[in-house]
């Protein structure tokens, strides 16, 4: 396949309305400090918040136990106690921080070894242009399966891919964090996601005491429609503005190491290393295959004989360790780039070494996050949100409560915390008019995905930025930050649009899932 050079690949970005006003979103995002610097402030205003909304009495009524939640003033002397008492704790149970530490030492050992530019090099010589773009959003889109590994694993591999294409890295990089994260809900796949929407459904159904019927498949028909829809907006917004915006990329910014940006035809050696690698992928995924299928097996939930709620997701992270990291050292043997164990032990230190700044950023992120929970905030923010739509009724409600769960998803990186504070409320309200739960439930699927590749809430931007910094250490969060925004809106647009499609035409969203009553 004939490669552009980066020079003539990409175009220059037309001025628009648009792109000045990203151009202003970078500007002065980029005169905040350094995230670290960030979080710290971030956590300050937190507990100056906590303290003013506790003085003035701010509570609101928890939805689920009728209980008064108060908003809980954290610079008191049990406050500044549980602050101190429990940092290390927070950093140490921050939700993303073990799966990326054992996920990245199996990538770094394929990075490391040749492995993936081998790989990428045979793909990008075989495959059109026009197909691997497509094929890196979709498998973005159907990691999503496995919990949180999709957007730690993928964003990375882009961006290599992005750079042996001729385009800039860091479109890769937020290419696939968008498709992971922006389009969460969206897949053909039954995942963790279906899993713990319906368990607060559900939950909300056991409160009102109705008897009506929910399952784990009750919005595949939407959800599986959305995924094809999503993945050529996604694509559109990558071609029009993200790869035209961020333009040429100057290679002399990385290592000579990283730099091997050559599609040279690969060595005997490389050749052969990259055949036995692939054969050992397939061999490991043939294998845990085979033992997950039956239904009693290690790998299945023993009580339900499930797979999403058994040990092979509860592991995921490890077994997609083992799919790079064993590979990676057949690639670096088969291959003779390695002579002997102290430089396989060499690539793990130099996987981990790159960690350095997102382990730092990790741990005042945890802080912030943290606080901002036990002050009970972000519940006051959603309970307080959703009374602001009562009374509402069709479009009006429908619209409504997508933007209310995407600025409280702003607020509230966890999903199933927002779902268990808002099911109780907007199930009853949404039943009262005669939707179905799971048109509400995909309603807030829908409203929950958008905002996720602009949160600072969620792990996983912090870990963005640690990539990111890899071909441009000068990067900063408003550079980035205006890369992702663009699919933010586009997905926000296009998929209320889509939704109201779907609610105009009556289709139900999913197996027995309608979307009246």
């Amino acid at each position: 396949m004939k490669m552009l050079s980066p020079t003539t690949q990409v175009p220059l970005a037309r001025a628009s309305i648009f792109t000045h006003f990203l151009d202003k979103v970078e500007h002065w995002g980029n005169k905040l400090p350094d995230p670290v610097i960030m979080f710290m402030t971030l956590c300050v205003m937190i507990l100056l918040a906590s303290t003013l909304f506790s003085l003035i009495g701010t509570t609101v009524k928890n939805p689920i136990s009728g209980e008064t939640i108060e908003v809980v003033n954290l610079l008191t002397i049990d406050g500044i106690v549980r602050i101190f008492a429990e940092a290390t704790h927070n950093f140490t149970s921050f939700p993303a921080l073990g799966i990326v530490l054992v996920v990245m030492l199996g990538i770094g050992i394929a990075e490391h070894s040749g492995y993936f530019k081998a790989l990428m090099v045979s793909a990008v010589q075989r495959a059109p242009l026009k197909v691997i773009m497509p094929v890196i959003i979709l498998v973005a889109m159907l990691g999503t399966i496995a919990g949180d590994a999709s957007q730690i694993v993928v964003p990375p591999i882009a961006a290599m891919v992005f750079l042996r294409l001729g385009y800039h890295p860091i479109a890769g990089l937020v290419m696939a964090y968008a498709a992971a994260l922006g389009a969460f809900a969206a897949n053909v796949l039954i995942g963790m996601s279906d899993a713990l929407s319906l368990a607060f459904t559900e939950s909300a159904l056991l409160m009102m005491g109705s008897d009506i019927k929910v399952n784990i498949a009750m919005n595949w028909y939407f959800m599986s429609a959305s995924m094809f829809l999503l993945l050529g907006v996604i694509l559109l917004v990558t071609y029009k503005i993200t790869i035209p915006r961020l333009g040429h990329y100057d290679e002399t910014q990385i290592s000579h190491a990283d730099n091997e940006t050559a599609m040279d035809a690969l060595s005997f050696n490389k050749q052969r290393g990259l055949k036995w690698a692939n054969r050992t992928v397939l061999f490991i995924v043939l294998s845990i295959t085979i033992m997950a299928l039956p239904e009693s097996s290690f790998l299945r939930n023993p009580d339900t004989h499930g797979l999403i709620d058994g040990p092979l997701i509860d592991g995921i992270s490890m077994i997609i360790t083992m799919l790079f990291f064993i590979p990676g050292i057949v690639y670096a043997v088969m291959a003779k780039k390695v002579k002997s164990s102290k430089e396989i032990v060499a690539m793990m230190n130099d996987a981990m070494c790159g960690m350095g700044a997102f382990i730092v950023i990790v741990f005042f992120s945890a802080q912030m996050i943290a606080f901002f929970n036990w002050s009970n905030l972000g519940a006051v923010i959603a309970i307080k949100g959703a009374e602001l739509l009562e009374g509402q009724h069709g479009v009006v409600l429908i619209l409504g409560f997508i933007l209310l769960t995407s600025i409280v998803n702003i607020f509230m990186g966890s999903a199933s915390a927002k779902w268990a504070l808002l099911a109780p409320i907007f199930v009853p309200m949404f039943m009262m008019l005669g939707y179905h739960p799971a048109f509400t439930q995909m309603l807030y699927r829908v409203g929950d995905s958008i905002t996720n590749p602009i949160t600072p809430m969620l792990a996983y931007l912090p870990l963005l930025l640690s990539f990111a910094r890899r071909y441009d250490k000068n990067i900063g969060l408003g550079t980035l930050m205006a890369s992702l925004f663009p699919y933010t809106i586009a997905l926000g647009i296009v998929w209320t649009l889509f939704v109201l499609f779907w609610y105009w035409l009556g289709i139900p969203s999913g197996p027995g899932g309608p979307i009246y009553l």
